[in-house]
């Protein structure tokens, strides 16, 4: 029987780390749930190199590589995967036993949901409750709001063609398959429960990226997804919500075109609520 979520964890140089990472999955009582799959992305530290080895001997599901960068790493991860359902794992994060239980549940129960979500618990250098919250595409083009983290449908990452193995940055990955489902019009399922445990590093891979680098990520993200925010596009999407629903069809046109007589239908108590949306 095939596992119900393959566990993707990509290593490199992290090797001090990732027992705790494991520990937390196996945490699960439910053993045939998940499975496990360990990707080395090349890693120079003696110490991993050395882990690796030993967590192969143990029987863990280790693939060795060339570095590759993270993009490629979790996608040889997930082409080796077998489950339906994935769960990106980062080597120095801790998973809660609830993601994988609620996670499923939400999944199974819910076809039209892409990709399930959840607060994290901040730990090392910083500790806090990290609430996300409900899903907001404004908030998402401005900056990612939800972690590498999150359980989704291995049918929706082949859909969009995986992680951007080409992104200028590393670490902003899984911010670009976020944009790319939800464009794709995937939905997203918050929880707001604490579900993972996220260690804050000093010297982490965000933390070092220079502005000027940064401004590269951008215009790569903004070429790449223009096709979504000229009016073109928006207009289309005007007509699909117009089709759907006639109140809001007139409620357009009336404050595009006329205004006056929007107003006129509020006060005749025709139109009750003159929010669009």
């Amino acid at each position: 029987m095939n596992p119900r979520v393959s566990i993707i964890i990509p290593c490199y140089n992290h090797g001090q780390y990732i027992r705790e990472a494991l520990d937390s999955v196996e945490k699960v009582a439910d053993k045939n749930l998940y499975e496990i799959i360990i990707v080395n992305d090349g890693s120079k530290d003696v110490y991993t190199i050395e882990m690796m080895d030993k967590l192969a001997a143990e029987g863990y599901h280790v693939i060795n590589q060339a570095n590759q960068g993270l993009g490629r790493t979790r996608n040889n991860g997930i082409r080796a995967a077998k489950g339906d359902y994935i769960l990106p794992l980062d080597s120095d994060n801790r998973i809660r036993p609830e993601y994988i239980y609620e996670s499923i549940k939400i999944l199974d129960a819910h076809p039209e949901i892409a990709m399930v979500y959840g607060d994290a618990e901040f730990f090392g250098d910083k500790s806090k409750r990290h609430v996300v919250g409900e899903f907001n595409l404004q908030n998402m083009m401005v900056e990612n709001q939800i972690d590498a983290c999150a359980v989704y449908r291995r049918s929706v990452w082949e859909a969009v063609g995986g992680y951007d193995e080409k992104m200028p940055i590393m670490g902003y990955e899984d911010w670009d398959m976020w944009l790319n489902m939800t464009f794709k019009h995937y939905k997203f399922r918050y929880v707001p429960e604490i579900l993972f445990d996220y260690r804050v590093l000093g010297n982490s891979m965000l933390r070092s990226v220079s502005s000027s680098n940064k401004k590269l990520l951008y215009k790569y993200m903004d070429e790449k997804y223009k096709g979504y925010l000229n009016m073109d596009h928006l207009n289309q999407e005007l007509m699909k919500i117009c089709k759907r629903n006639k109140k809001v069809s007139l409620k357009l046109v009336a404050v595009l075109y006329f205004p006056r007589l929007l107003n006129f239908l509020v006060k005749r108590n025709i139109i009750k609520d003159p929010d669009i949306f």
